[in-house]
């Protein structure tokens, strides 16, 4: 197992994350929940919008099985039930009232969801409390960390990166679209986990593969000797940004 608690500690601290990032992993069976220490569980209805929230701020480590109360369409989005036909069709009806203007047009969103394939149980803690081998990662932070963040990315090895908006239900869009492809996925997070999530205005999240992690904090260090850092300094839109620009590209201090 990865040192994650060092590597989340550092990725935390270069990008001054507010929250802790969050391991996550699908679980074939829940009885693999008694091998973490200190799972907390939930007993009463909750989203999954809100367990994101137990984890980063609060730093608990959250296991969830088939038979929690956790909304219907959290299970089957992660995994925890099967997406029928019939469930898609009801969950379209449902959008219909809400966020789109027809069952036809909610059912089409069903059709686009990243899905978690089946298991019994999922579970999620703080990185950097090192509880088990994560699968997936997840970052919430500012447009200018998570920008930086990816930036690192591509300053190891580039690669054009593609990111999607499903609408609500943003959580496709990250953790399981990532889960699903093997790519970091940014979201534009969702109505649900701003009312019940306590997302705040300024944030977005990224998914990213554990294997990258440690790609992105060396991409990081690169971008940081030539003095592209966050927090990002501001030159003044009314100033020549030539010395400023010069620092990171030295030939133009030579025009």
């Amino acid at each position: 197992m990865h040192n994650w608690a060092e590597l989340g500690t550092e990725l935390e601290n270069t990008l001054r994350l507010k929250t802790k990032i969050i391991a996550y992993r699908r679980l074939e069976k829940a009885e693999e929940l008694e091998k973490i220490k200190n799972v907390a569980r939930i007993d009463h209805f909750f989203t999954f919008c809100q367990v994101p929230f137990l984890v980063r701020v609060n730093g608990f480590t959250v296991g969830i099985t088939k038979d929690d109360k956790m909304n219907d369409r959290c299970t089957r989005l992660f995994g925890l039930r099967p997406a029928t036909e019939k469930s898609m069709n009801a969950e379209a009806t449902m959008l219909a009232t809400t966020w789109f203007r027809s069952p036809e047009e909610g059912l089409q969103q069903q059709g686009d969801y990243y899905r978690i394939p089946v298991g019994e149980a999922i579970v999620l803690a703080p990185l950097t409390r090192q509880k088990f081998e994560p699968e997936v990662l997840l970052a919430y932070g500012n447009s200018a960390q998570i920008m930086m963040l990816i930036c690192g990315l591509q300053k190891d090895k580039y690669e054009r990166f593609w990111f999607s908006f499903i609408g609500e239900g943003a959580c496709s869009d990250s953790l399981a679209q990532c889960y699903v492809t093997g790519k970091p996925a940014v979201s534009l997070l969702c109505y649900g986990e701003r009312a019940f999530g306590a997302v705040q205005d300024e944030e977005i999240a990224v998914a990213l593969p554990p294997k990258d992690l440690e790609r992105a904090i060396s991409g990081l260090k690169e971008l940081s000797k030539v003095g592209l850092r966050y927090p990002i300094s501001f030159a003044g839109p009314s100033l020549d940004p030539t010395p400023v620009l010069a620092k990171a590209y030295p030939a133009l201090a030579k025009s």
